[in-house]
């Protein structure tokens, strides 16, 4: 038998959202976020990054986009409302999609953002 999730209210949601992901918002119900993209095929990869991610932690988003941008909404539809699972889950997809390895200075180097025929993320 599955646990009871402990669902946050909106208050705590904000807070926790400033403190732990700041590019994240509040909105009717689900915590979200949109990802820019360069193009299409970025659009795309960010959808089968997260898609991945929210697959492996067995815990599923909705998903919005367009040719550059994705939109990233997190609900524990079982709990209806936000857990500790849609923060985790943000936390995870934030710090993948959000990985500059250029900026690590080590041997991966990261897309040349300059070329648009390899530029990847719209880095906040």
């Amino acid at each position: 038998m599955a646990r009871e999730e402990r669902t946050y209210g909106e208050a705590e949601i904000t807070e926790r959202l400033a403190r732990e992901l700041p590019q994240w918002r509040y909105e009717n119900g689900w915590i979200r976020r949109r990802y820019k993209t360069h193009s299409w095929k970025s659009t795309l990869m960010v959808i089968n990054t997260v898609g991945h991610l929210a697959e492996a932690a067995w815990h599923h988003p909705d998903i919005a986009a367009s040719y550059a941008w994705v939109e990233v909404k997190l609900q524990n539809h079982a709990a209806k409302g936000i857990t500790d699972k849609d923060f985790a889950l943000a936390r995870k997809i934030e710090e993948v999609v959000g990985w500059q390895p250029g900026k690590e200075g080590a041997a991966l180097e990261g897309t040349p953002n300059t070329d648009p025929r390899f530029a990847y993320i719209k880095y906040d």
